[in-house]
């Protein structure tokens, strides 16, 4: 339901973020309950102004997400082809060859390299013999998505209670509201609506007056041990699943999925060594193993009916998390940490240098207007002040394009450094920070990698 900051910067580039923004709903504000009673609000309203262009947490229901995303691909000539099933593959040093059955017919087809995009239950990681360590939460979970008696709601609201999860988000297409959580103890082994009404309405405030539909499912928290063999990729749930806390999956599946296209499109295109790859694994796995622990620690945390859990409900949220939510720093911080724009990858080998707190490998910090160029979705030289003759002819030999924006008080807010050059790479995060415009680095990564920076190059 969640679609985080680091997502619509993602489509941004692709022209598309603010259509999705106008799909979605802007969530104003959470508002915690437990026995019934609110216990704590946060609003959310404009949280992460001056991190991102996109300072909000945004509804927008994966069903209709998939819908928008279907219809971006055809608008572009590309058809996604349904009811088909993987049933085997093989690879080897030249290609991928699979057979897929679709309708009853068996068909066969080569490809270069191969992506597991295939969820929790991945034929392709199987196949591939990859470990998915982790576990199963007890819990069964139940969606639904029903319409609500009273004035439309525009905010999330959540029960928090030992073994009582219950989120209520509002749904645009429809009208209607999503509603998740924990199914109630001594449930049916076949549930249906009604037999959660009683607990669920008391838990939210609410009347429920009609259910479009219902259903439920397990939550598991897992990640494979590699998202990479041969010429064959993992991403997204296929690669990792965690706990619903923070809405955190399909955003990092997409972030996946963004950090391979790329990097496969240099390969194929012949602009860089298909070592490059490599990196795709190197930089995602870390991310998902952490967020995995850190994701089913706060829901381990927030279910408890142990003393941690009964101190997070009873006091802590009710009393420190509405006078910390008055404080502009931990709004910030809340809001860095849960959009995803703090991913970085310190310790790829596509990244080096510091320049004031921008690390090769972070986000390139975001200053009104200098997203726009990241739309080539290429690579690209920032310079936040005066770029040398000397940088400025390296760029011109390496066929790197060079913006050189004006020194602001915005810049140094961003943690960016005067004078310095930022190598930006496609996914819009800094290669290398270079706080003296160091050319040299920059020739060292194109020979390393084989890189053509530039598409006619």
């Amino acid at each position: 339901m969640a679609v985080h900051a680091r997502t619509l910067e993602f489509y941004r580039q692709l022209g598309f973020g603010d259509m999705v923004v106008n799909l979605g709903i802007k969530i104003e504000a959470i508002h915690l309950r437990e026995h019934g009673e609110e216990i704590a609000a946060l609003p959310l309203k404009d949280i992460g102004t001056g991190i991102s262009p996109y300072p909000f947490v945004l509804a927008f229901p994966q069903d209709d997400h998939e819908r928008f995303l279907t219809a971006q691909l055809q608008a572009e000539g590309v058809e996604v082809e349904w009811n088909t099933e993987l049933e085997s593959f093989t690879q080897d040093e030249w290609g991928v060859r699979a057979v897929l059955e679709h309708g009853g017919d068996r068909i066969t087809c080569s490809s270069a390299y191969l992506c597991g995009c295939d969820g929790a239950r991945s034929r392709v990681r199987e196949s591939l013999k990859l470990d998915f360590t982790g576990g199963t939460y007890a819990h069964q979970f139940y969606v639904a998505d029903a319409q609500v008696s009273g004035p439309p709601n525009e905010d999330l609201i959540g029960n928090l209670g030992a073994q009582t999860f219950a989120l209520m988000l509002p749904v645009r297409s429809s009208g209607m509201q999503r509603l998740i959580g924990v199914m109630p103890e001594g449930a049916p082994q076949q549930p249906t609506f009604e037999d959660i009404r009683p607990v669920l309405e008391p838990l939210l405030g609410i009347q429920v007056e009609r259910v479009n539909w219902f259903s439920t499912y397990r939550v598991h928290h897992r990640v494979a041990a590699h998202f990479r063999a041969g010429r064959c990729f993992i991403a997204g749930d296929a690669a990792h699943i965690h706990s619903p806390a923070g809405g955190q999956g399909m955003n990092t599946g997409i972030g996946d999925a963004v950090n391979l296209a790329w990097k496969l499109a240099h390969v194929l295109q012949g602009r860089a060594d298909p070592s490059l790859l490599d990196t795709y694994e190197a930089e995602r796995i870390v991310f998902a193993r952490k967020l995995v622990i850190t994701t089913d620690r706060a829901f381990q945390l927030i279910v408890s009916q142990g003393t941690g859990g009964q101190l997070l409900r009873s006091w802590l949220l009710p009393h420190v998390f509405p006078v910390l939510s008055g404080f502009a720093a931990a709004r910030r911080t809340l809001f860095k940490t849960v959009s995803q724009v703090l991913i970085h990858y310190p310790d790829s080998a596509l990244s080096g240098g510091r320049a004031g707190d921008v690390i090769g490998g972070d986000r390139l910090p975001w200053v009104p207007d200098n997203f726009a160029s990241l739309q080539t979705l290429d690579w690209q030289i920032h310079v936040y002040g005066q770029a040398s003759p000397l940088l400025t002819a390296a760029a011109q030999a390496l066929r790197l394009p060079l913006h050189a924006y004006p020194w602001s008080e915005q810049a140094a807010h961003a943690g960016l450094l005067q004078d310095a050059a930022y190598l930006v790479r496609p996914d819009m995060h800094v290669a290398l920070a270079m706080p003296r415009q160091e050319t040299d680095v920059l020739r060292e990564l194109a020979v390393r990698f084989q890189l053509r920076f530039s598409r006619d190059s």
